[in-house]
């Protein structure tokens, strides 16, 4: 597109027509437009599916000049989910998980949580969905383990504690399962960072329901492979071609 058709139109067109459009639609003689909701777009102007800014599809770009927060909440995802997976494979003979805690409350916790918040700012619905959720998990993870909340003393010997954290992970399963949904027209490590988690929540699920230490390992090996896909993508969304040597390979998903 030429820039003296560019200056011919605004960034954002408005339709002449209030009808409701619910799905994605192009327009214009080379099909240079896209449609969103009830406005026009220049297809250069949108956001494509990109695991570093948690965009899972065509959208546009956000109004707000705001710093992209996806890699800080992906890297303390992947940091926290990196240390508890190599817990749960049971890395180096380590069994007891309280080593973990502090990052699940502070930086998987607290700063994912915050990140998630920060990309309700800038519009974007997935990002804040996914990583306010997250970081919930974690805050959630660390209540369950520290003393101080008397969850896991309440459930003393009764022989029911592993069934209900069982439950826990499953119910996360279930919501992972649906936002890898949501990345199946985004991009191939995007949509494995999302898959392999889901798997990862099945496992250790599994794993509490039948007592299964191999699935629970199994789990954990399944939790760091997430958890380096979830560096990938935090470095997909902060290498330049002005800080770095090295850029992230992007390769979409057929639609």
């Amino acid at each position: 597109m030429s820039n003296s058709i560019h200056s011919d139109h605004s960034k954002e067109h408005s339709l002449d027509t209030d009808e409701p459009v619910n799905r994605i639609q192009t327009t214009g003689d080379g099909n240079e437009f896209v449609v969103i909701g009830n406005h026009k777009y220049y297809r250069h102007e949108l956001m494509s599916a990109f695991g570093g800014t948690l965009n899972p599809g065509l959208s546009p770009r956000p109004v707000h000049q705001f710093a992209n927060p996806a890699p800080l909440g992906l890297c303390a995802f992947a940091l926290t989910t990196f240390v508890l997976s190599s817990y749960n494979a049971r890395v180096g003979g380590i069994t007891i998980p309280r080593a973990v805690l502090g990052l699940a409350a502070f930086y998987g916790g607290l700063v994912q949580f915050l990140a998630g918040v920060w990309e309700m700012a800038i519009g974007n619905t997935f990002g804040a969905t996914a990583l306010t959720s997250y970081g919930a998990f974690w805050l959630a993870y660390n209540a369950l383990l520290v003393p101080a909340f008397g969850v896991e003393a309440a459930y003393e010997g009764s022989g029911q504690w592993a069934t209900a954290v069982a439950f826990f992970l499953t119910g996360w399963a279930i919501f992972t399962f649906i936002l890898t949904l949501l990345t199946l027209k985004s991009t191939v490590f995007f949509c494995a960072l999302f898959s392999c988690l889901t798997l990862t929540f099945v496992l250790l699920a599994i794993g509490d329901f039948i007592g299964s230490v191999a699935t629970t390992r199994a789990g954990g090996v399944v939790g760091i492979i997430t958890a380096f896909l979830g560096f990938y993508n935090a470095y997909a969304g902060t290498a330049t071609p002005t800080n770095s040597y090295f850029g992230a390979k992007v390769i979409p998903l057929p639609n």
